[in-house]
């Protein structure tokens, strides 16, 4: 029965509801969301790009993939194991946990990172499924669309590909080979404007294996003071850096700058399949207060979280994990980017940068010695093809001329791909001469 309203009542279980009149659509017309369109990681764009046919005379040894476990060689130490076989016998963690986990799990994170320069409990964690999570919630809690967003460059490319996909723009602002990737502190400070929401201060850095020293890390803290933008700082390889060399974190050196710090399990304790990641609140002076934190809560609680068994081993993981673990990781990828290091300097027309943390090495490429070659791609690409050595050419940092090497393959595999590369180096020269 129709009405003068333009409804027609239909009657369900008994009740009669309105229900607008609908044109039916005739045909299918199904299509991805803007958001989905808009989503695009710089890595993949790139490689998925490149021509990679391997030399079949020589096994490959890929120099390409941040993950430390894949050659077998660096496996994550004996008591990290035991508290997650732990966790499963507990039969305590095959539930749901609370959106930003366990209180228990959260309160063990924050005594971990804790410190009198930068204090912490257990409401200042959210536990995250990974540190991209992690930095996915910082970007969402912090930004509208129209915003922008200053980003290292070179830098890891998921914080584009999070921030486009949102509709916040991104600024780059370089970092400086010349000073081992200290930040280029008076273009960072040129690129603020009033919809600059956040600054993401990647420390030590993906993909340089640079590491801050406390004097530079002040002067970015004095720049953000300045202009009153929050930090997002993803600080993932936190002190997985040089035994020489101190990377306090830097929020303990703040006095005014509210701080989310990003962390997690994936690369200090080699478990990136594990998936847990944080975000640790530093509220100083407040400026966050109850709404940055109550929108961290909202939006953590759009999935259920991170992976609840990992949860239940958080706090045996942190408390009982040897130092002598941690040692043994930053001495192997302390000896390995000397190998490299030293073995490339020798090579015309290649430039490395040593690193001091992380597990990456940047290598700067002068294309004068080269002029066979368009750009990096190029360079590493036919590195491929005649060598069967891969690296990422830093195109997909948006940092051309240079290529990053993962130092975390077997020492022996290091030396046979340094070897490699400088017998293709010569070749091309020979070649090009």
């Amino acid at each position: 029965m129709f009405h003068s309203n333009g409804f027609h009542h239909v009657s369900v279980n008994g009740s009669l509801y309105p229900a607008k009149v609908k044109s039916r659509r005739l045909r299918w017309d199904v299509k991805p969301s803007e958001m989905a369109n808009n989503t695009l990681n710089p890595i993949r764009a790139i490689v998925d790009g490149m021509k990679l046919t391997p030399n079949v005379d020589k096994p490959m040894i890929a120099l390409s993939i941040g993950d430390p476990t894949v050659f077998g060689n660096l496996p994550t130490d004996e008591a990290v194991l035991q508290a997650l076989k732990g966790a499963i016998d507990s039969q305590k963690y095959n539930g749901y946990a609370p959106s930003v986990g366990y209180l228990k799990s959260r309160q063990a994170v924050s005594n971990f990172y804790s410190c009198p320069e930068a204090p912490l409990d257990a409401e200042d964690v959210i536990l995250t499924s990974g540190c991209s999570q992690a930095i996915e919630l910082a970007i969402s809690v912090l930004c509208n669309p129209g915003d922008n967003i200053l980003v290292p460059c070179p830098g890891f490319s998921l914080y584009k590909t999070l921030a486009v996909s949102l509709g916040i723009k991104v600024k780059l602002y370089n970092l400086l080979p010349e000073k081992s990737w200290e930040i280029d502190l008076q273009h960072m400070e040129s690129l603020i404007d009033e919809r600059t929401s956040c600054l993401i201060v990647t420390n030590p850095s993906n993909p340089c294996g640079s590491v801050f020293n406390r004097e530079h890390l002040q002067k970015i803290l004095k720049v953000a003071s300045r202009h009153c933008v929050p930090i997002l700082a993803d600080e993932i390889y936190s002190d997985m850096v040089s035994m020489s060399c101190h990377c306090p974190s830097i929020a303990s050196l703040s006095s005014d700058v509210p701080i989310l710090s990003c962390g997690g399990l994936a690369k200090r304790w080699l478990v990136p399949g594990w998936r847990m990641g944080w975000i640790l609140i530093h509220d100083r002076n407040e400026v966050f207060g109850s709404e940055i934190r109550q929108g961290l809560v909202k939006l953590s609680q759009r999935i259920l979280g991170a992976c609840t068994i990992v949860q239940g081993a958080l706090e045996s993981i942190l408390n009982n994990t040897p130092q002598s673990f941690y040692n043994k990781t930053i001495s192997f990828l302390k000896s390995n980017s000397e190998i490299c290091f030293s073995e490339l300097s020798t090579v015309p027309g290649l430039n490395p940068v040593m690193p001091s943390g992380a597990m990456y090495l940047m290598v700067g490429l002068d294309m004068d010695h080269f002029p066979d070659f368009k750009n990096d791609v190029d360079f590493t690409e036919r590195l491929v093809t005649e060598q069967s050595v891969f690296c990422l050419p830093a195109s997909a940092f948006e940092y051309p001329n240079f290529f990053r090497i993962v130092v975390t393959v077997p020492e022996e595999m290091m030396v046979e791909a340094c070897g490699r590369i400088r017998e293709f180096c010569q070749l091309q020269c020979v070649e090009s001469s």
